[in-house]
């Protein structure tokens, strides 16, 4: 009889284009595996939001593997020493897995794990889930092997997996409170699984994309017509490459306005696995300035910080900065975990340009606060809205301005910061700008009932501008960022497909 085969799931919480697990089930029986890492569930990364996704996960796996003749198991340790525990008990001779693009602690998890299967003559597999190429390559090229990745036969798994000759307690499922995990308080959130998932793309591809592009950016609309799979493809119960090929397959009998959606959806797809790449090349982007010009231009240590800043950081991250739609994505962002990309950009932008933060505590505060926290887009986009990447124009958001066009009646602003929810649509954008009397009528007195706004925002975003270029401009700068964009750069426009 062949020997034992364990598949470690990781952030790939399903049975359908599963390349490691197809892979294994060609070699032997198989096991799959599922580690509640301590040392994870407790980084600030993580919340107890993220725990509940993964259980959700969990169930529905654990019962797609049963179907198939096999078994999930769930442990609670560190990798090796759950791996180590689980080989000498069943002489498990392989070892398959993902390759994962994550935080330098997984990175340093994954070269422990390497180093305890070399020692113990177990092999480890590590294959690809995405166009994330591995190793670097270099970004000539890149767009066609994501092309050729994502358009390549999805993986198949048999209708047995083969029943390993072993008895094991499959281990229960602990909860978020049980494994110590922080917990934000958040109770409005989507649903995790790959049944919630299927379902999610079935009906955006053929109903809600439909107004994808229309859509997209207003709070009010994006949580209809944007596609809600980011949950899902950050926790795997969905692949990109799954995803990729359904979409083609409905553009191809779709009518011309419906192609335009189903494209641009497609170009986020690939520029997806493009900010994911910068992390794959270089995970010390989780913690320090891909342009090295921007060092030292804003105060990271956070107990380094003058009172000054601290009040900054505070009232930003509680939505208490008195420009109405910031602290309304903040509060919303605190209650469900998610929010749409524009109004992202928008509060990274104004705690970068307008607060003057560093984008690394800024990140590290919403990581736990993002149910579809996925690190390789986390980091190289909190530094590019920061502009620290050297190679991005500065993206300058004007929060009165993006009140105006993407919540123009002010539901999204009054839903989320009830203080002002009877003040005036005139005075929306500026309640602090509001004459007493109607201060008065609205229920909402600035500096009682509503804070006044953190800081001027025409003169905080000129200085910041002043200080970044003044920085683009210093000896040695475009040498600096040329490197940057040889490393990271896209190397080609999305363009439509025919």
């Amino acid at each position: 009889m062949a020997a034992l085969q364990l598949v470690w799931f990781k952030r790939d919480l399903r049975v359908v284009d599963h390349p490691a697990l197809a892979a294994a089930a060609r070699a032997g029986p198989v096991l799959g595996l599922y580690v509640f890492e301590p040392s994870l569930v407790r980084a600030p990364e993580t919340d107890a939001s993220h725990v509940t996704l993964v259980r959700q996960s969990l169930v529905e796996l654990r019962e797609a593997l049963a179907a198939r003749g096999t078994a999930l198991l769930v442990r609670v340790g560190e990798a090796v020493d759950v791996l180590g525990a689980l080989h000498a008990a069943l002489r498990f001779e392989a070892l398959w897995s993902h390759q994962e693009t994550g935080l330098l602690q997984t990175y340093a998890r994954d070269r422990a794990v390497k180093q305890w299967a070399r020692e113990e003559g177990v092999r480890w597999t590590e294959l690809a889930q995405s166009g994330v190429r591995r190793p670097h390559g270099g970004r000539d090229g890149w767009a066609a092997h994501w092309e050729a990745f994502m358009r390549a036969p999805l993986a198949q798994l048999p209708q047995r997996l083969g029943s390993p000759d072993v008895q094991v307690d499959p281990g229960p499922l602990p909860t978020a409170e049980a494994l110590g995990a922080r917990d934000s308080g958040k109770r409005e959130l989507q649903a995790g699984g790959a049944r919630a998932g299927q379902a999610t793309l079935d009906d955006f591809l053929e109903r809600r994309s439909r107004g994808y592009l229309e859509g997209l950016s207003s709070p009010t609309t994006a949580w209809a017509s944007s596609s809600r799979l980011s949950v899902h493809l950050a926790a795997g119960t969905l692949s990109a490459r799954f995803v990729f090929q359904r979409a083609l397959r409905v553009r191809e009998r779709a009518d011309e306005d419906h192609r335009r959606s189903l494209d641009a959806f497609l170009s986020r797809l690939r520029w997806r696995c493009h900010f994911t790449q910068k992390l794959e090349d270089e995970p010390e982007l989780e913690r320090r300035n891909q342009w090295r010009g921007a060092d030292g231009l804003r105060l990271e240590d956070e107990a380094a910080w003058p009172s000054t800043v601290r009040s900054r950081f505070d009232r930003f991250t509680h939505g208490q900065t008195g420009f109405p739609l910031v602290d309304a994505v903040v509060r919303c962002l605190r209650a469900t975990g998610w929010v749409n990309f524009r109004m992202r950009a928008l509060v990274a932008s104004f705690a970068a340009y307008d607060a003057w933060l560093h984008w690394r505590p800024t990140a590290r505060f919403f990581a736990p606060h993002f149910l579809d926290f996925e690190p390789g887009i986390h980091f190289p986009q909190f530094q590019m809205q920061s502009g620290t990447t050297g190679i991005n124009a500065l993206r300058i958001y004007s929060p009165d301005k993006q009140l105006l066009e993407q919540d123009p009646d002010g539901d999204f602003v009054r839903r989320w910061v009830p203080e002002l929810a009877r003040v005036p649509l005139a005075w929306l954008p500026w309640p602090a700008t509001m004459p007493a009397a109607v201060q008065a009528e609205a229920g909402c007195r600035v500096g009682a009932d509503y804070p006044p706004p953190l800081v001027d925002h025409l003169a905080a975003t000129r200085e910041a501008r002043r200080r970044l270029e003044q920085a683009r401009r210093r000896e040695g700068g475009p040498e600096a960022r040329a490197a940057v964009f040889e490393k990271h750069g896209s190397r080609r426009p999305a363009r439509p497909r025919r």
